[in-house]
């Protein structure tokens, strides 16, 4: 059965024909911010040339939070134009189609659940490491919304109780301390000249001791919020994505040292922490999971 998958987010709009977890098809356009109305028709045109190509029975869209499950509608932080935005109504008028939409961590944790690493998982967080921190949760097998849709969204779990002040309004976020852009300003504070993480990775590997210690602090703070997780909702796996998590193991060894000292109750001993298997493609392939 193909579907076809839509992947929202603040950079670019993906569509895609799915097959049973293989993309048949793929275009993108870069995502308008200059109105409501410019991101729908970019969308709307996207969708319909993809159409073109081939027939599908339903559609999925995996979309940068916060969604709305009730409303069928998403205001992606990311994206300044849309706020209470009602994707599901617009692209089921569009297309006469049945429409599911998803978080795009959760689509992301169900791609790599279905076909990608976390396959032989039944409990399993999906989680994105790289501008920002998103996630996503499976839960006996199922993809796991919550009340709104937002479950999982593990970037905002507090590690620090005095912290930052978070984007999203709190404070002390593990996303505050941990993505790309929080390691890369905190070396730059103690005196590091680089330009952004894929430099600081760079600079992990030549032992650059601020460096090795920006990247230390936020595989830690990962590392705390998985314990936290793992231990609220009894995971197997945790599978890890994004852009700071293909430095491999200047992420993973630290990561996996400082679990080893958080995640102490005996029922937790065996959780595996693995790379994302999927790449950029996840959210798409998560989003054709969700359709069916």
């Amino acid at each position: 059965m193909t579907v076809l998958a839509i992947d929202i987010g603040g950079t670019k709009i993906a569509a895609a024909l799915v097959d049973d977890g293989t993309l048949t098809h793929r275009a993108q356009v870069p995502t308008p911010q200059t109105s409501a109305q410019d991101a729908w028709q970019a969308t709307a045109a996207l969708i319909t040339d993809t159409l073109s190509v081939g027939e599908v029975e339903a559609i999925g869209i995996s979309s940068a939070g916060p969604v709305d499950l009730g409303a069928g509608a998403v205001s992606p932080v990311n994206i300044a134009v849309w706020r209470d935005f009602p994707i599901v109504a617009r692209v089921a008028e569009l297309t006469g189609l049945p429409v599911r939409l998803g978080g795009d961590g959760l689509c992301m944790a169900l791609g790599e659940h279905r076909f990608g690493a976390g396959r032989d998982a039944q409990f399993l967080l999906g989680m994105v490491v790289s501008t920002g921190i998103g996630g996503g949760l499976v839960l006996d097998g199922l993809p796991y919304d919550g009340r709104t849709g937002n479950a999982g969204h593990v970037g905002h779990t507090v590690i620090e109780l005095d912290g930052q002040r978070c984007p999203c309004g709190g404070r002390g976020c593990v996303e505050t301390v941990a993505s790309g852009p929080a390691m890369t300003r905190w070396a730059r504070a103690q005196g590091w000249a680089g330009a952004d993480a894929r430099e600081l990775a760079a600079a992990v590997g030549e032992n650059d001791p601020v460096a090795v210690e920006a990247f230390r602090r936020g595989a830690t703070a990962v590392a705390a919020m998985i314990a936290s997780t793992a231990a609220v909702c009894d995971l197997d796996l945790v599978v890890i994505g994004g852009g700071v998590a293909k430095a491999g193991p200047v992420l993973f060894d630290p990561l996996r040292a400082a679990l080893a000292d958080y995640a102490g109750l005996t029922f937790l001993r065996d959780l595996r922490v693995v790379p994302a298997a999927l790449g950029s493609d996840a959210g798409l392939i998560g989003a054709g999971a969700l359709a069916l």
